[in-house]
């Protein structure tokens, strides 16, 4: 299987690997984000004993007598038998006094459930081999709370992980790798439904158009990944109810605290709360202020982090009774085809264009590096107007506004005056704008003092 990507993930996972003498990675992130298959690559490549034991949720003797198999296997020696999980580590460690060995835990918080103490266990033989050992440990998980908790001081493993990393969704580019041979305007329409998980687009069928491939995979009856959001959260949700409710209401575009509330069937501000804090801490919800108002409460807004989810409640969880008694692609006409072509991949596409500023604001290609970006608040009285612009960078230079068409036609040099001359109206003051095309821009454009960038700039 090829692997795509995850390039900065690899080299600071080598870089721990290829040091000298002991050392503990902590990997975390959300179910499906590609954090078994990056340690699995990297493993693979290096010239080391690699041992990857993918942790059970079952019996401290059932994790036992498998990791025992593999070390058995590892180190051509007959069936081993241990009593317990401290003695196969111990085993593990001693064999490192003499070589370098890698042993990745994945899951680990299912054999940290089964085992009491496994925390303890760990700290115990990582500082009895500190100075002698050279193995390294990767430890892995899904549930991000439980994993970020290894961190904290009152937990035995604080001071011992010397690198922890937080594996995210990849970004647009990245996402599209996996469906290169696509149109650009298709891998919009990919990535706005299924985003940047890797199990998502590795499932994408380049023999199908971009529709067909939404259509088999998620707006069919019984499709693979028709479950697939629900899965998500019943991992760590003992209750979906006021998930749905709250997950309802952030994709029809309410985004503040108060009209959550009111617009779904949750039954208090602290249940409400508490749902809210659970999604954040999954990482499928994010919460986002303005970066010129960053600590004013009221302005705070809640938004799906993951498109999957966002398409699923948008199109499917809102229409289940509809799409159970109506053919697939006549319930896709009706219930998703307008508004997914006019404002979805439209407000995705506002998404992509902030990942492609940032990535070329970290490659250092940019003429003026930002520190911030994300939406601007503007709030005019004398106009009786407030509002968000969506896209816009604070640097030294102060700001930079950007506008972005997913429109069919050309951004005009008419357009391009007015939206900047209501830009001014509300009082932001900008010392260049932006302008980000599907469809490029009218020839005749004086580019002076602006910034242009249409979709094939994007992906190349």
């Amino acid at each position: 299987m090829q692997f795509f990507g995850r390039e900065t993930e690899q080299k600071r996972l080598k870089k721990a690997i290829a040091d000298k003498g002991q050392s503990v990675v902590l990997i975390y992130g959300r179910r499906r984000v590609g954090k078994s298959e990056l340690i699995k690559h990297v493993l693979a490549n290096e010239n080391a004993r690699g041992i990857y034991y993918e942790c059970k949720q079952t019996s401290e003797q059932n994790n036992v007598a498998s990791l025992s198999t593999l070390v058995s296997e590892s180190f051509g020696l007959p069936p081993l038998a241990f009593s317990g999980i401290e003695d196969v580590l111990r085993f593990i460690f001693k064999k490192s006094l003499d070589e370098k060995i890698l042993l990745s835990l994945d899951e680990y918080t299912y054999l940290r459930d089964s085992v009491g103490g496994m925390d303890s266990i760990l700290k115990s033989l990582i500082d009895e081999y500190k100075n002698t050992s050279n193995l390294k440990l990767i430890l892995c998980g899904s549930f991000v709370d439980t994993m970020k908790s290894l961190l904290e001081v009152q937990n035995p493993l604080y001071g011992r992980v010397d690198l922890s990393m937080l594996i995210e969704p990849m970004d647009y580019y990245d996402s599209a790798l996996f469906y290169s041979t696509f149109s650009n305007e298709d891998k919009v329409k990919l990535y706005s439904v299924f985003g940047g998980i890797p199990y998502y687009n590795r499932l994408i069928n380049p023999r199908l158009t971009a529709k067909e491939n939404i259509m088999d995979l998620i707006v069919s009856e019984g499709s693979r990944l028709e479950n697939e959001v629900s899965m998500n959260l019943r991992s760590e949700l003992s209750k979906l109810v006021n998930a749905n409710e709250v997950f309802e209401a952030l994709s029809r575009g309410y985004s503040k605290f108060s009209d959550i509330l009111s617009q779904s069937h949750v039954s208090s501000s602290p249940a409400l709360a508490d749902t809210l804090d659970k999604l954040v801490r999954m990482m499928v919800v994010v919460k986002r202020a303005p970066i010129n108002d960053p600590n004013n409460r009221k302005k705070l807004g809640y938004y799906i982090n993951d498109n999957l989810s966002k398409f699923y409640y948008r199109y499917i969880f809102r229409y289940l009774s509809q799409r159970s008694v109506m053919e697939p692609n006549a319930f896709y006409d009706r219930y998703i085809k307008e508004d997914f072509e006019n404002n979805y991949v439209p407000k995705a596409f506002e998404e992509i264009a902030k990942q492609y500023l940032i990535r070329r604001n970290r490659s250092g290609n940019f003429p003026e590096p930002f520190d911030l970006i994300g939406t601007y608040y503007y709030d005019d009285p004398a106009n009786k107007t407030s509002g968000e612009f969506d896209v816009v960078t604070q640097g030294a230079k102060g700001y930079i506004f950007y506008e972005v068409k997913y429109r069919k036609s050309k951004i005009t040099k008419t357009m391009i005056r007015k939206e900047i001359e209501e830009v001014i109206k509300t009082g932001l003051n900008c010392y260049k704008y932006g302008f980000i095309s599907r469809s490029g821009f009218d020839p005749n454009i004086d580019k002076k003092d602006l910034i242009l960038i249409e979709l094939t700039d994007l992906y190349e």
